[in-house]
């Protein structure tokens, strides 16, 4: 099929690329004219695993282009796939990018004489596509739905995993409010043998929403269950968490007695809050849809008002750990939002390293891949280049993300270069025995302390 993907960002990119992978011919479009050349040069201004190589394969094979976009671009397309930003606005999503490439297509379909189906793959309410994207269509080509085909096909990109999750989807939704466009998109997805299910645009565009909101709830569900704990005292959070995932319900006894432990339990782990580009939007987005149309949320506004102090229950602990924060020297260990990424949006880190400024402490700050990123933020900070480098001299070390190589830190080094050997490993990845073998001070939510 000839596609085309209005978005060359995390979810336009990786989409475009996959399904140029699996034989379409995909041309994805930008309004940055540095970005399609880099593209069409090879080049991905986004950093996900396994993107660059892929992208390599499809231009050799001629399966992929960029193009600028204009209203009359979309030249020979079967299907138009939206996937520009949905940035939160005061807890709503902005759908001003949605409105404008909707303007375009309308133009385009207007001279178009061919049928052509219209997706939104952008992250987007329940009623945006059936009102808002086919309104704007209608309007600006001066035709009807029938003329023109309306979808909805969310993405469940894991940043980090998002190739695989791609190319190996749990389930795969089809969103559809015509007959033509249920056909377009079991077409597009004839290659991937997997789970589908086929609904209309509401529902495609509530089933994101509710995926997003009830892991958000799982990771502040665990989250208050450690702030019970750590009130109460003499109790393990993990220890209770392992016997909890022992439930058969969540980790499946097979009939040889071997355990399947699915991935969703790493949502039932506890830590320092949920970040990136989708959970804190998303919830935002379903609770502020939820009070418009007469709902009260309590779940959800509970969901983020427990995400939204679990940094400051790390930063309390750091306080009670050094007793005054001023003028110490206090490393973070990641500032991405997750591993397998440089993305730091809505990352704890930034409320982290906000709160040690603002209480007179030094910032140092080492992340694999997203040093860069957090500079854009925080341009002042002390940036290393290895966890080694950074641990030198410092007063306390905090891990705030769970990355490969922090958990084989080697302790007893890491001791003698630290000035204090306290650590806050809000992530969970280091053994507390080892800690207490070489003689470090430790610290974390309903977690045995050792201070």
């Amino acid at each position: 099929m000839n596609v085309s993907i209005v978005g060359t960002g995390y979810v336009g990119l990786v989409s475009g690329v996959c399904l140029a992978a699996k034989g379409h011919h995909v041309t994805c479009y930008d309004i940055n004219n540095k970005v399609v050349d880099s593209l069409n040069n090879g080049i991905c201004q986004i950093y996900e695993s396994g993107l660059q190589a892929l992208l390599t394969s499809v231009l050799k094979d001629d399966r992929f282009t960029a193009k600028l976009i204009s209203d009359t671009t979309f030249f020979a397309s079967d299907i138009i796939i939206i996937a520009v930003g949905t940035p939160s606005d005061n807890g709503k999503i902005d759908l001003s990018y949605v409105k404008q490439v909707s303007e375009s297509i309308g133009k385009y379909i207007k001279s178009n004489k061919n049928f052509v189906s219209v997706v939104v793959k952008s992250t987007v309410v329940p009623g945006t596509t059936d009102t808002v994207v086919r309104g704007i269509i209608e309007e600006n080509s001066g035709k009807t739905l029938g003329q023109f085909g309306i979808g909805m096909n969310p993405e469940f990109l894991r940043e980090g995993n998002a190739i695989q999750d791609f190319m190996e989807p749990d389930r795969i939704v089809l969103g559809h409010d015509d007959p033509k466009t249920l056909k377009q998109l079991q077409q597009l997805y004839e290659p991937w043998n997997c789970d589908k299910i086929a609904v209309n645009t509401r529902t495609a565009e509530m089933i994101k929403y509710a995926n997003n909101s009830l892991l958000a709830t799982q990771i502040s569900a665990v989250n208050e269950l450690a702030n019970i704990v750590a009130s109460i005292g003499d109790i393990d959070i993990m220890d209770v968490m392992d016997a909890v995932h022992m439930d058969k319900r969540w980790s499946p006894i097979l009939p040889n007695k071997t355990r399947i432990h699915p991935e969703i339990l790493t949502y039932l782990i506890p830590g320092c809050g949920f970040g990136g580009s989708c959970f804190p939007k998303d919830v935002q987005a379903l609770q502020s849809l939820a009070h418009e149309v007469g709902v009260k949320p309590r779940i959800l506004d509970a969901v983020l008002k427990v995400n939204e102090k679990q940094s400051y229950q790390i930063i309390e602990l750091l306080k009670k750990s050094l007793l005054d924060l001023k003028n110490k020297n206090i490393l973070l260990l990641g500032t991405s939002f997750k591993p397998g990424t440089d993305d730091v949006r809505e990352s704890s880190s930034i409320e982290m390293i906000q709160s040690i400024l603002d209480e007179g402490g030094k910032v140092k700050a080492y992340d694999p891949i997203a040093n860069k990123s957090m500079q854009n933020i925080f341009t002042d900070l002390n940036y290393l280049h290895s966890w080694e480098e950074a641990c030198d001299g410092v007063d306390a070390m905090v891990i705030m993300t769970e990355w490969n190589e922090f958990r084989g830190m080697n302790l007893k080094k890491l001791k003698k270069v630290m000035k204090t050997p306290l650590v806050l490993d809000t992530r969970n990845i280091l053994s507390m025995d080892k800690l207490s073998e070489y003689g470090f001070q430790f610290d974390n939510v309903g977690r045995k302390t050792v201070l």
